[in-house]
This record gives C-alpha cells, sequence and structure tokens, in this order.
C-alpha cells in the first residue's frame, strides 16, 4: 500500500542518480563515480554533480540492496537523544529498542550533546542508511531540513521536545506544570527564596521548565530575583560551580529548583561539599538511580519515560502501517516524589 501524508498527498518519489545525472547534465557513470569518490574525476564535475544533489535533496543508499525486503523497508529505525549516558537518556532508549524488538525491527541510536549541526549529520547518517523512521529529542531549532524526507515518506516521531518548522508528531512531558508544581512544593514548605539551576534557554525544555518557575512565583507574588537564577548549567560540573556562587552569596536562596537530572545531581555535590544538604532544600526535574538512597532523599519531578518512549514507537510504527491522521502532539503528566530533600523547611537554614 502506498503511505499517504496526513493531508492526502502522495509522498514524493526520492530522487535517484538518473535524476542527478539529467539535472548535472551528465552520465549515470559520473554521478556514480562522484558518489563514490573517486578522486579522479573532473573537480568541475565533482561541483556540478553535487550542487544537483543538493538541489535534489538526493541520498545515496548505503544500505546493499540484497538486504532489502521487498517492500523496500530496512527494518530499521534510527533514534536520536540528548546523550546517552544520560540516564533519562538510557531509559527512553531502553523503552524504544524494547518496543521496536517486538516489531522485529533494529533500532539504531546516536547522541547529539544538544548540538543542531550534529543532530542534521547524524539524521542524515541515519536516512543515508535508509532507516523507515526516525525518532529524535531534538537538539537544533529548524527542523525543516528534514521536510524533503518526510515527503518522500520517512515517518519521524519527535519526543520529550516539540520540532521547529515542521510539522510532525510529538510526544512530551507538561514541563511547566512539573516546574510549577516542583517550586509550589517548596513554596508550601515556607520557602521564600528559591533558587533556579537550570539549562540553557535555547533548550526547549529548559525555556518550558524556567516558564514554569516564574510562572510559580508570579502566581505567589513573589519578585523575580536575578542573582539566584543561572540557565548555563549544560554540565554536572557547571552546576557544581553555579550551586557555589549562588550559597556564597551574602543572601543566598534557601531553597533550589534544579531543572534537569545532572544539574540535580551537580547541586547535591555542591550541597555535600559545603555541608547544607540538610538545612537547603532541593527539588530536581527528573528523576535518576540511587536519587532515593541518598540521606535526604532527593525529592524529584519525575516524568514517564516509559510512557513517553512506548508512546513514540507506537506513533511512529502507526505511521508506518499506514496511518493518515493528522499529526498530533501528546503531552503526558510529570509526577511529584516527596523524599526528604523537598520537605527541609527554611528554618534549617536558619538554625544552621
Amino acid at each position: 500500500m502506498t503511505r499517504l501524508d496526513p493531508d492526502g498527498s502522495r509522498p514524493a518519489a526520492r530522487p535517484t542518480m538518473r535524476d542527478v545525472a539529467a539535472l548535472a547534465g551528465v552520465s549515470f557513470k559520473t554521478v556514480s563515480r562522484v558518489i563514490n569518490g573517486v578522486s579522479t574525476v573532473d573537480p568541475e564535475l565533482v561541483a556540478r554533480v553535487n550542487t544537483a544533489a543538493d538541489r535534489l535533496g538526493y541520498r545515496p543508499n548505503l544500505t546493499a540492496s540484497n538486504l532489502r525486503r521487498s517492500d523496500g523497508r530496512t527494518a530499521t529505525i534510527g533514534t536520536l537523544v540528548e546523550d546517552a549516558a544520560n540516564p533519562f537518556s538510557a531509559a527512553l532508549l531502553r523503552v524504544i529498542e524494547n518496543a521496536a524488538r517486538e516489531r522485529g525491527v533494529l533500532a539504531l541510536f546516536g547522541s547529539l550533546d544538544e548540538d543542531a549541526d550534529r543532530e542534521r549529520r547524524l539524521a542524515g547518517a541515519f536516512l543515508d542508511r535508509r532507516v523507515d523512521g526516525l525518532l529524535i529529542v531534538p537538539a537544533g531549532r529548524d527542523h525543516s531540513y528534514l521536510l524533503r524526507e518526510r515527503q518522500a515518506g520517512t515517518c519521524m516521531v519527535f519526543v520529550d521536545r516539540e520540532p521547529r518548522l515542521l510539522d510532525a508528531d510529538a510526544v512530551v512531558s507538561d514541563n511547566r506544570a512539573g516546574a510549577i508544581g516542583a517550586v509550589n512544593h517548596l513554596l508550601a514548605a515556607g520557602h521564600q527564596r528559591i533558587g533556579y539551576l537550570g539549562d540553557r534557554m535555547s533548550v526547549a525544555t529548559g525555556a518550558q521548565r524556567y516558564d514554569g518557575y516564574t510562572r510559580a512565583l508570579e502566581l505567589a507574588r513573589i519578585p523575580l530575583d536575578e542573582r539566584i537564577v543561572w540557565h548555563e548549567a549544560s554540565s554536572e560540573e557547571a552546576a557544581i560551580d553555579a550551586a557555589t556562587r549562588m550559597l556564597r552569596l551574602p543572601e543566598p536562596p534557601t531553597a533550589l529548583f534544579t531543572s534537569q537530572n545532572i544539574v540535580t545531581i551537580g547541586a547535591r555535590r555542591t550541597l555535600r561539599a559545603l555541608g547544607m544538604e540538610n538545612t537547603v532544600a532541593m527539588v530536581g526535574f527528573d528523576d535518576f538511580p540511587l536519587a532515593d538512597m541518598l540521606r535526604p532523599g532527593i525529592t524529584v519531578v519525575a516524568q514517564d519515560v516509559i510512557g513517553l518512549g512506548k508512546l513514540a514507537a507506537e506513533t511512529l510504527f502507526r505511521r508506518l502501517d499506514g496511518d493518515r491522521s493528522p499529526f498530533r502532539t501528546h503531552v503526558l503528566p510529570t509526577r511529584l516524589i516527596p523524599r526528604g530533600s523537598g520537605e527541609i523547611g527554611p528554618t534549617a537554614a536558619a538554625r544552621d
């Protein structure tokens, strides 16, 4: 069955080497030699072929034809995550891998390191190998580069963050509501000075969680103090440095909201080093292994990672099976898990 886009249009056929040859005004053999990197081809011809290939959006088929099935599929999907070593990403990958295995599909993956250029390169590498679909935790802010591939029939679902400049399915958490819940939890414990340690604002989830933080303060009629806000804690080391600076201020925060698990780990290391883990409250966004084993345990806003991964994989496979319904963004709720760190009151800091 021919797959159609949700708007009912027929996917455009992928350009072939013959299409490139026709546009470049060269022979099929010349295009083949250029694509295969033969060094003796005239540089002028190489430039003409590459220009034609770029204009057509041509991608070489790196998968051997005898490994492809009769329906033209490769029984592979590509998954791009922020960092495969991150507990959130690792859990997400495992859920997707399990779902793919049930379908007899191989799941390939790569880490983006919040690098938009790396996203484009890795997406291109998977597409060159003719994956049947893509699951993407995006790093970039412009995904229109995938439009031609989607028109050619490649299915794709965005996870954790919505796409920009491209209509596509997405499965995300309710980041704003989760952040509001975290700050409200600290407010309910009596805190007025709640510091924020978060990722870069260019990261969609970081921006949404910061928006939830500011909204909660606004509703509580507490003025925002930029001195206890930090947006560049994109690594554990950066979080340690930022938390140290913040807690050494003349008027330090009595509580911290950390908007990502690696940031939470860095902030907790700082509290331990300064002897403040029992006097400064903290709620972190994202759960992680052993967070409940610390003393006090770390109160977190937990995302439904299993739900995110399962729904993203199910959505992708439905598209591969011919689902032509309109693209949709699925928003999953978060859950606050009290463990001790978020329940410390401001008087603990005063006593210390």
